[in-house]
């Protein structure tokens, strides 16, 4: 059963809507560096994926149709029939699975820093139960190991602070629910299903989901899928490299069909 999700919008009644879907861990304003350029030109859709911001945290387990069919209702409810897509890490795994199977909904990916399947399914039991013990407060430290490179902490303490206190401020249950996402979601066999015209942004020194095999898994999988590493950069390599992921999905998103 879907949930009603926590949301916000920026830009323009009347513009080309883009849905943001933030990772795991995080809210909605992990896409702050984002909004001030993309709101100029689009109405952006940003929330929280259940179990984490301000959305309802459900009884699990959650699988990635239940992410889906969140954001589907979502669009129902903000009378958005078709919208371009742009998520991070299991707010991407969202988005590959609504291209797959409403592909009517979505116009066009932008898939940053994740796989279609991590296929470690230990990672995600261990780290669930580790926040269900001990809350997400216990994660946070770690989480800023693989989110930013050595080099953007220690030029940028406060960014990091803040977002090391958004992961520890996520529902304990919410997070391991998510978690439980990750453990068992596999999209490779949806990938050859999806026809929109798809960007992917990896960082070269993410731990989480390295371009290798990861990124490059999608890129063969979605037909004409194009790949661009930006290095350095780790997992939240919208907020290390802001300036040129808000190009690249500018670019993207303003490509005409067939150009």
């Amino acid at each position: 059963m879907s949930v009603e999700l926590n949301h916000r919008i920026n830009g323009p009644y009347d513009a080309p809507v883009v849905v943001l879907s933030n990772s795991v861990g995080a809210s909605m304003e992990m896409w702050g560096p984002q909004i001030p350029a993309l709101s100029v030109r689009f109405r952006v859709l940003r929330y929280d994926q259940r179990g984490h911001g301000e959305s309802p945290v459900p009884l699990g387990p959650y699988n990635i149709e239940d992410l889906g069919q969140d954001v589907l209702d979502l669009l129902d409810r903000n009378e958005v029939e078709r919208a371009h897509y742009v998520g991070l890490s299991i707010g991407v795994m969202t988005g590959m699975w609504l291209a797959a199977n409403a592909p009517e909904r979505i116009d066009r990916l932008v898939l940053l820093c994740t796989t279609p399947g991590f296929g470690t399914p230990d990672t995600w039991i261990e780290r669930a139960a580790i926040v269900r013990e001990q809350g997400t407060e216990a994660v946070a430290d770690a989480s800023m190991q693989r989110w930013f490179t050595e080099g953007f902490r220690g030029r940028e303490p406060r960014v990091v602070e803040r977002s090391r206190a958004m992961i520890a401020a996520q529902p304990d249950e919410g997070y391991a629910e998510l978690c439980g996402v990750l453990e068992r979601a596999d999209l490779t066999d949806q990938l050859a299903r999806i026809e929109a015209p798809t960007l992917v942004i990896a960082g070269a020194q993410d731990p989480s989901t390295p371009p290798e095999p990861h990124a490059r898994r999608i890129v063969d999988g979605i037909r004409g899928a194009r790949l661009e590493v930006l290095d350095p950069g780790a997992h939240l390599v919208n907020i290390e490299r802001a300036p040129e992921v808000t190009d690249l999905i500018l670019d993207h998103l303003d490509t005409k069909d067939g150009a």
